[in-house]
């Protein structure tokens, strides 16, 4: 077969697969992308030339970039499965915790330096939308920590769009900008793919500082006003949020700091990044008490032009990302600077599994502030859990987390039901276990039996477009034998830095592809 032969034939492979996920007919595409239903039928068959314009169009219609030429967005993985994985790995800082404090750096107009930044592609993002209106961002200590240093005026209106729609940290702009602007506009947030996410709590929170939201009049954006008589107005400000979200409160977090008086916060989470954010306002001189419960009191300040540094903590998910590889690929591994503290109900589930490990003596973090252990994942023959899996607000299991228990389930003897009560479809992505042999039996949208031990086997997929199943997929071809492709990882690169040579750096086997 000629090599163009096999590349028309990959294309089209992968073309059928991302339509029968959308649930089309060939007449359907067809009509999308203004073609005919015969030649749809060519292209999936890679008997027909398609050209860059068509792959385009498809690609549109898809929801899913199927070519591009050195383009690290739709770069693959390949991956030879079935090897114990082994040695040691530093937990990297967390990426949720970086996207708010760059959020926070607008507050501040003297120089703000964060250490120890994640380079991910969520990140980069924010990092080009902050450049675009007018911030300095500057990497140092051999691109480890990142300067910042915000102008006396935005230049608001040319924000990078593009950047912006494709994160949702977009949404946590209005928290700062309503102190410094009268009217100003965003673009609706983007980032996973995860059904319906409103930020109806965010609007409704930021009322209480003067901000109204047109979302009707200018489809595609937020129109802003900041209402300045409430603005400025000095008496206290006293707000229940009807959603323990993160972001939302990181958003009235950042409101409240340059608002003089004194702020409450009620049904605040209490989780890690919300933290690393109230750290950092402290350094700005913000008092805060309440950190790490849902209850925050904040009395800020109506101006800060400071120099400030923070190391920003180490990150759990990834912590339990290679946890849930340890475990799936029954292998031992060490994981140094572990966030313990919001870890331990989930290592008290997998406690309750028969997974074995050690904990070192806790010690803080470089914030002086977060509790980190070393954590020895040991080989465990694991049984599944009595109790269905779910999450809760922290200190339950993290929302993040809980995916990784579906791979894990995988190997556990016996029937474990996943609830996934938060994201209306994010169980459905868990149904993609499937493909490598993994028994489930999906009952809603919500709601997933994983049956274990699985016999694994490799496959080739297209990536779900949302971060944390993406890595749950690739963990699982981690443990099949054989060789697995894993294509268009952009979600993967949006939320880790560098996940596939970290993982070779334990053993597995692991390489990129570009393109096809």
């Amino acid at each position: 077969m000629k090599k163009n032969d096999r590349y028309q034939q990959l294309i089209g492979k992968t073309i059928e697969r991302l339509r029968l996920k959308k649930g089309w007919t060939q007449d359907d595409l067809a009509k999308a992308v203004g073609s005919s239903q015969s030649a749809i039928h060519r292209i999936e068959k890679g008997g027909q030339n398609i050209s860059l314009s068509m792959v385009n169009k498809l690609s549109r219609a898809l929801g899913n970039q199927i070519l591009s030429v050195n383009d690290s967005v739709s770069q693959s993985f390949r991956i030879n499965g079935g090897r114990e994985l082994s040695g040691e790995i530093t937990i990297n800082t967390s990426k949720n915790a970086a996207v708010g404090l760059l959020c926070a750096s607008l507050l501040n107009e003297g120089r703000t330096v964060l250490h120890n930044v994640a380079r991910i592609e969520e990140v980069f993002r924010i990092i080009e939308v902050l450049e675009s209106i007018g911030v300095k961002c500057h990497w140092q200590n051999h691109r480890k920590d990142l300067e910042i240093i915000s102008p006396r005026e935005l230049k608001i209106d040319e924000m990078d769009i593009e950047a912006a729609r494709k994160t949702r940290t977009i949404i946590m702009f209005l928290g700062p900008l309503l102190h410094r602007l009268d009217k100003f506009r965003i673009p609706y947030a983007g980032g996973c793919s995860l059904g319906v996410r409103t930020v109806e709590p965010h609007l409704k929170a930021l009322e209480s500082f003067g901000l109204k939201v047109d979302a009707e009049t200018n489809c595609g954006f937020y129109e802003v006003e900041v209402d300045q008589e409430i603005l400025h107005d000095k008496s206290d400000r006293y707000i229940v949020l009807t959603e323990r979200g993160d972001t939302v409160t990181e958003n009235v977090l950042m409101a409240a700091a340059m608002f003089p008086g004194k702020t409450t916060i009620v049904g605040a989470s209490p989780n890690y990044m919300v933290q690393d954010v109230c750290f950092f306002l402290e350094k700005l001189g913000v008092k805060i008490s309440g950190i790490g419960t849902t209850r925050l009191v904040i009395k800020g300040r109506s101006r800060f032009n400071y120099d400030v540094e923070y190391s920003i903590s180490e990150d759990p998910i990834e912590a339990m990302s290679f946890i849930a590889a340890a475990l799936v690929t029954n292998s031992e591994i060490t994981l140094r600077r572990a966030p313990i503290e919001f870890l331990e109900l989930e290592l008290e589930i997998l406690k309750n599994m028969h997974a074995k490990f050690e904990k070192s003596e806790e010690y803080l973090s470089a914030n002086e502030r977060t509790r980190l252990v070393d954590l020895t994942i040991e080989k465990s023959r694991l049984v599944a859990p009595i109790d269905k899996v779910h999450p809760m607000p922290f200190p339950g299991l993290n929302i993040d987390n809980l995916p990784f228990f579906s791979v894990i389930a995988a190997v556990a003897e016996g029937r474990t039901l996943i609830h996934d009560w938060v994201f209306e479809n994010r169980a459905v992505y868990i149904t993609e276990l499937a493909n490598l042999n993994v028994k489930v039996d999906l009952l809603d949208a919500h709601r997933v039996y994983i049956e274990g031990p699985t016999n694994w086997r490799p496959t080739e997929l297209v990536a779900p477009q949302a971060l944390r199943p993406a890595v749950v997929i690739l963990i699982g071809m981690l443990a099949a034998p054989g060789t697995s492709i894993l294509r268009n990882i952009y979600p993967i690169n949006r939320g880790y830095q560098d996940f596939a040579a970290r993982l070779r750096q334990l053993g597995a086997d692991i390489e990129p592809l570009i393109g096809i």
